[in-house]
């Protein structure tokens, strides 16, 4: 049998927003026992998809030890209140990523979000930021002369 409750701290980044990005998580005790971190790049992103790729993850890990109830504390107030359900989610390529973090949430007994300011949530911060570096460079969307980005038909 696994901790009945577990606080997930979470926290994604991206450098140049889109750029880079990692994702960092720490699954603790409520004593602040720490039970397994999360520090990995996941390529170029934007910081939001970061923030619910890190939910995502802090979700998985707090399931694989068997947590009933899990608070979510994280400093993005926009992922926060999505997932609290009080703001809709309009980018098209967040819904999915919602919508997962969401199934995960209802596989526990309960499930609270809360926002965090940045300072109390230095340690995922550090990880995604470790994350971010650990990974090197990303190459994204290739930028360029039209030529270069849409190869130009030759006869």
């Amino acid at each position: 049998m696994g901790d009945d409750e577990l606080v997930v701290w979470t926290d994604g980044g991206a450098r140049g927003n889109p750029g880079p990005a990692g994702i960092g998580a720490v699954v603790a005790r409520p004593d602040g026992t720490v039970l397994a971190e999360v520090a990995e790049g996941i390529g170029w992103a934007t910081n939001n998809v970061a923030e619910y790729r890190a939910v995502i993850a802090g979700l998985e890990r707090a399931r694989a030890l068997s947590a009933r109830r899990v608070r979510v504390r994280a400093d993005s107030l926009l992922l926060v209140q999505q997932l609290r359900g009080l703001w809709k989610v309009k980018n098209a390529g967040l819904q999915p990523l919602w919508a997962e973090a969401a199934r995960l949430a209802r596989g526990f007994e309960r499930v609270t979000f809360e926002h965090v300011p940045r300072e109390r949530n230095r340690a995922a911060d550090a990880l995604a930021n470790k994350a971010m570096d650990a990974q090197g460079r990303v190459r994204g969307p290739v930028q360029g002369r039209l030529g270069e980005r849409y190869p130009l038909a030759h006869d």
